[in-house]
């Protein structure tokens, strides 16, 4: 019995859903999804069916991808802003999947107690480097061919801005996160990185301003967490601060994963830690 994770799923792409459905069973292991797992409403039903099938307990949180406004159908008026994660939230409370909106789940396996916490956090373009200003970043974005479609297809409505949006989640997930036993370790879910020094990304390096928020650098050690679970860059790697695991799990487009090895191989092992895992 174990907790795994992958994000990106993009399925989008007939490739990524093909690989989806062809994943064996996983009898009562746990998976976090850490968003981006489509554009539209057919695709993240598609995964909550497919998965709910092949794990015992499923748990999400969305992706800018997820939030994009695009229309179900051709002429439809497309949902945006809260109205469309309200409706992601009700698309996976309808298949028993687990949402930043509900009670945070225990697992408590091998390695110990762990309590799962799916957060929903957007960015804030802190993360942006200090000598460029708010005005000009999207300048300095496009002269490294890397300004987000986020700024074509993410509306914040009802909230002003981005901005205002992501300090309203901030403020909703730290006030839960603070209520929580302090005894009780954590593995913290969210699709952005909680810290700036975790992005690696060199084909599109000024892409980092849509990536998360400084705000978050410190919770890692504020709210115990014994893994920190993200996605969004599509560099799949491991990194250690505090003490701290943090896992980049996405899979990515068909061009960033290796189609010959279907997509179990993707699934990382996040509790029992690894060692301890392949020990028991």
């Amino acid at each position: 019995m174990k907790v795994r994770a992958i994000s990106d799923l993009h399925l989008a792409s007939a490739v990524n859903r093909d690989a989806l459905e062809a994943l064996a069973d996983h009898g009562d292991d746990w998976l976090i999804v850490a968003g981006d797992v489509g554009e539209k409403f057919e695709h993240q039903r598609f995964a909550f069916e497919t998965l709910t099938r092949r794990f015992a307990r499923v748990i999400w949180v969305p992706g800018n991808h997820d939030l994009w406004a695009i229309p179900e159908e051709p002429g439809a008026r497309p949902m945006a802003g809260q109205e469309r994660y309200n409706a992601l939230v009700d698309c996976a409370r309808s298949f028993g999947v687990i949402t930043p909106e509900d009670p945070y789940p225990v697992f408590d396996g091998a390695g110990g107690a762990r309590l799962i916490a799916p957060l929903f956090l957007l960015y804030d373009y802190s993360f942006r480097p200090d000598h460029v200003s708010r005005d000009e970043m999207i300048a300095w974005a496009r002269e490294g061919n890397a300004v987000c479609a986020d700024e074509t297809f993410l509306a914040p409505d009802p909230w002003s801005s981005r901005e205002a949006w992501c300090a309203h989640r901030i403020a909703v997930s730290e006030a839960r996160l603070t209520a929580l036993p302090p005894d009780l370790p954590t593995i913290l879910v969210n699709h952005y990185p909680l810290r700036a020094d975790l992005i690696t990304i060199p084909r599109i390096p000024r892409f980092v301003p849509w990536c998360g928020t400084r705000q978050t650098e410190d919770w890692h050690r504020r709210f115990n967490a014994s893994v920190v679970i993200s996605g969004h860059l599509h560099t799949r790697r491991t990194d250690w601060r505090d003490g701290t695991r943090f896992e980049e799990v996405s899979l990515g487009y068909p061009r960033q994963w290796d189609q010959r090895r279907g997509i179990a191989p993707y699934l990382r092992d996040i509790w029992p830690p690894p060692m301890a895992s392949a020990s028991t």
